[in-house]
């Protein structure tokens, strides 16, 4: 049956291309825009090239030769000569946050830090130019990243003196660049009446010293200790100014996403009331991109309003919301993640559970139930076992052919058993081609090299399985920037000019298919993008340079020339 469709759209839009071009008035046969003189990689199912592209309204209407497509301009036409630049299907970003993404740009950025002391400089110029008890809010530090450690440390973590020495009259709140942990200076630890006696909560640690001291680092749940004392300040101001401090921070986001060729973004974990203001800017028009939404809500939350707020297609195809994101460890560079062996580098220590087994269990079964896909953030390999397991006693469930396609986000660590059972449950792995690159120079220390040779980013172990891998960057994790998560993809080259297991990288054509096509099955959209084929919503990235054939160290100098979405010009350099 499936072939017969296939025949059958084929002869459709050769039929329909035909009478087009020779039955039809220029009215209806006259594309808006065309672009001519380009390579055309299509990431149709045989990989076709063309020369050129003609789009009526948001649709692809035809591609071919520049001596067929041609046809198509009219009075009206918008005609651009592409001079031999590459055209591809808009990246997908398949796994990053909106508003995150956008507050990064807002807060104090440390990523660019080099060490503790730097951190400590940064923070204390920021509060020079505030008042006294305003927060100080940063994201970006990553002690593995530093070029030296703490003087005073413990597990590499600097202790809070320093800090809070040079903030003495504002509470700080620094999150790690994984969002798995924050840092907090003694003044905001004050304020959530932080001392030796304060229980760590479920799912979180407070990171102590050898006297039981608080440190000033929180990790995985233990942050919102912190976090809900700065939500507290943030009641002191109007409605309407936290709902334009939210509605600028996406707007920043869509901004950067135009900028980098991003069409489509999967934003992991969203709750009801930003939906609601996401929403609005849609209906207003001042969203660009297009976004797959997972509720990050939780069961309580979810269980009595998830109907409500399902919608595919909203706002002609810019808003989709069908899907759950759930927390079923931490981060690696934190030691949050969950193993079924102890962490290398601290032998007592398997990393963490971050959300209750009976709690997850609880959406999986509510997900299913109401046709939701489930996206399930799992790094270490007993995380990752854990919700396999969880997965596949719900699928059970079900008839066979159920189309689930029910997600790992990030599934960077697995236990080689595992590896097959996402194709024999149809599981998709959702991967960040950076974060093997980035984190490549703490794994083998945090695993052995055992594990990290046969379990750590298995890209052609998942894929030579039958797995579908879909990529993205975990923007503010790392850079929204493709072409630097494209390019980790294709080598696995680490900033120090090292390896990481390149045997495990991506060809170029898999990688550009993880960025495009397997982005869209992932969202259960590749009927309408993807690819570029006739029929599909015009979603179009024009590069500089083909990055299917350049040297790989040419891919980081490739500029996006053009970001198209559905026929509209978005962004042009």
């Amino acid at each position: 049956m499936h072939n017969f469709y296939k025949s059958y759209k084929s002869l459709f839009v050769t039929f329909f291309l035909f009478i087009l071009l020779t039955n039809c008035s220029e009215s209806t046969t006259s594309a808006d825009l065309v672009l001519l003189n380009g390579k055309i990689i299509s990431v149709d199912s045989n990989n076709s090239i063309y020369e050129a592209i003609a789009i009526r309204s948001d649709t692809i209407m035809a591609l071919g030769s520049n001596e067929l497509i041609k046809k198509f301009i009219g009075d009206s036409t918008k005609t651009i000569d592409l001079k031999n630049a590459t055209i591809i299907p808009g990246f997908i970003d398949s796994h990053a946050h909106l508003i995150g993404t956008g507050q990064s740009l807002m807060n104090l950025d440390l990523s660019t830090a080099k060490n503790w002391d730097e951190v400590v400089l940064m923070v204390a110029q920021t509060a020079s130019k505030l008042k006294n008890g305003e927060w100080i809010i940063g994201r970006g530090w990553h002690q593995e990243k530093w070029n030296a450690a703490p003087r005073e440390n413990i597990e590499g973590f600097p202790l809070h003196k320093e800090l809070s020495e040079a903030t003495p009259d504002n509470p700080v709140l620094l999150s790690h660049a994984s969002g798995h942990a924050i840092f907090a200076n003694a003044y905001a630890m004050n304020l959530a009446n932080i001392s030796n006696d304060t229980k760590d909560p479920d799912g979180g640690t407070i990171i102590r010293d050898e006297e039981g001291n608080p440190i000033g680092v929180f990790s995985e749940e233990a942050a919102g200790i912190i976090y809900k004392k700065y939500n507290e300040s943030l009641s002191q101001k109007t409605k309407q100014e936290l709902d334009q401090s939210l509605k600028h921070s996406i707007k920043l986001t869509n901004d950067e996403c135009i900028k980098n060729g991003i069409t489509t973004f999967h934003d992991a974990g969203i709750s009801f009331k930003e939906l609601n203001i996401l929403r609005e800017m849609i209906d207003s028009n001042q969203i660009d991109i297009r976004l797959y939404e997972m509720l990050g809500e939780n069961y309580e939350m979810l269980k009595d309003s998830l109907r409500k707020y399902q919608v595919v297609g909203y706002g002609k195809n810019h808003l989709t919301v069908r899907s759950i994101k759930i927390y079923m460890d931490g981060a690696l560079g934190s030691r949050g993640a969950w193993f079924l062996e102890p962490y290398t580098d601290m032998p007592e220590h398997y990393g963490l559970n971050t959300t209750p087994i009976s709690e997850i269990k609880s959406i999986v079964k509510l997900a299913a139930e109401n046709d939701f896909q489930v996206c399930t953030h799992a790094i270490g390999d007993r995380g990752n076992r854990e919700i396999l397991n969880i997965y596949e006693n719900e699928q059970n469930n079900y008839s066979t052919g159920y189309n689930f396609r029910w997600r790992i986000e990030h599934a960077q660590h697995l236990n080689p058993a595992d590896i097959e059972r996402f194709s024999q449950l149809g599981v998709i792995a959702s991967m960040q081609g950076i974060h093997c690159t980035s984190d490549a120079p703490f794994v083998e220390k945090r695993l052995g090299k055992d594990r990290a040779e046969n379990g750590a980013y298995v890209w052609q172990s998942l894929i030579k399985s039958g797995a579908i891998i879909c990529n993205g960057t975990d923007s503010p994790v790392e850079s929204i920037n493709p072409l630097q998560n494209y390019y980790a993809t294709v080598t696995r080259k680490t900033k120090d000019g090292n390896y990481f297991y390149e045997n495990q990288k991506m060809t170029r054509i898999e990688a550009l298919r993880s960025y495009t096509i397997n982005g869209a099955y992932a969202a259960f959209e590749e009927n309408i993008k993807g690819s570029l084929e006739v029929g599909k919503l015009a979603d179009i990235t024009v590069l500089s340079k083909d990055i299917l054939t350049i040297p790989d160290d040419e891919i980081l100098n490739t500029e996006v020339l053009y970001t198209i979405i559905g026929g509209k010009i978005c962004y042009a350099k």
